[in-house]
């Protein structure tokens, strides 16, 4: 049915107040204004919430074998306060190696950014799949996960969620999954290769999946669902479901020797650092640890604005992904 030139000034005037409360909501927390700068869309630190501005928090893990070295870094940056979790390490599963790595960029606070960090990859590798069907099992426990935290909020009055970068290594398949505007970039044959998207509002295809749902993108500094927030899926954000989703898209790689190394990073490098910038940076570092906080470093210096945290996983050239037989070290 067409809708009269009164009939759309209504459906505006609801949406307005729909966005009023909103941006009250996630706005106005403990009776402070923040801006819409400090809502907290960034990434994370699994060690400490407390960071100096320069502090940078550095580790990492490698397989007993030698195949896979793996290093984090994390720093506070300009911002106030840390919002950011990772996760890295080596897990045995049915007596195979897998390797776990996702960066956690959390907003409206930290609550669904550390509930995803310490629920995620416990509920993909208790999925009955996992071994099998490793591409259906991280949607199913990205999903899954979602719902949990959901719960877990029924009693919140503020607003609360997180996006996430996550790559899972299982025997030669490299399984990268994205919600947000986290980011993965393989190098491969020298070559900078980003095998995650940015998921974004003014998208498309976002945006015709947001407005299908019965919710609406509008300019408010810049592109938010609602008029709030500016990534299009991410953990959490119960007030914006069914419009904000916790659907991956998930890029599956073949580990082989052309394959180096990867790059999961928070927005805060990504928006000072091109991909290929990324790649050259890490390429003469043979220590992931190292590279990792060199690309933190450089992204300070830049002038990001937000929280920064990488991770860096580097294969030996020889042999792409640790021997099942081995023992997994992790240091995280």
């Amino acid at each position: 049915m067409r809708v009269g030139g009164a009939g759309r000034g209504w459906k505006n005037q609801i949406r307005l107040v729909l966005v009023f409360c909103l941006v009250f909501n996630l706005v106005f927390r403990d009776g402070e204004v923040e801006s819409f700068e400090n809502m907290g869309y960034s990434v994370s630190s699994s060690s400490s919430q407390v960071h100096a501005a320069d502090k940078v928090v550095t580790g990492g893990g490698f397989s007993q074998d030698g195949n896979l070295n793996y290093g984090y870094a994390s720093t506070l940056g300009k911002r106030s306060s840390m919002e950011d979790y990772y996760e890295a390490r080596l897990d045995n599963v049915n007596g195979q190696i897998v390797g776990l790595f996702g960066v956690f960029d959390g907003h409206g606070g930290i609550r669904a950014a550390e509930f995803v960090k310490q629920n995620l990859f416990s509920n993909l590798i208790k999925h009955p799949k996992f071994m099998t069907d490793t591409k259906s099992a991280i949607a199913d426990a990205y999903n899954h996960t979602d719902s949990e935290f959901l719960e877990s909020e029924k009693n919140q009055v503020r607003d609360a969620g997180s996006t996430a970068s996550t790559a899972v290594l299982v025997g030669d398949q490299l399984l990268v999954a994205n919600v947000g505007d986290s980011r993965v970039v393989i190098c491969r044959d020298g070559k900078a290769i980003a095998v995650s998207r940015d998921h974004k509002p003014d998208q498309t295809d976002e945006r015709q999946r947001i407005e299908d749902a019965g919710g609406f993108v509008m300019w408010a500094g810049t592109w938010r669902v609602g008029g709030v927030l500016a990534v299009s899926r991410a953990f959490g954000d119960r007030l914006l479901k069914p419009y904000v989703v916790a659907d991956p898209d998930i890029q599956e790689e073949k580990v082989d020797t052309s394959l180096e190394f990867l790059i999961l990073a928070s927005d805060g490098l990504w928006d000072v650092v091109t991909n290929q910038e990324a790649v050259e940076m890490v390429k003469p570092i043979q220590d992931a640890e190292e590279a990792s906080k060199k690309l933190v470093t450089e992204a300070y210096k830049r002038g990001s604005a937000d929280n920064i945290t990488c991770i860096v996983v580097r294969f030996k050239a020889s042999q792409g992904h640790p021997s099942a037989s081995n023992s997994p070290v992790s240091n995280c």
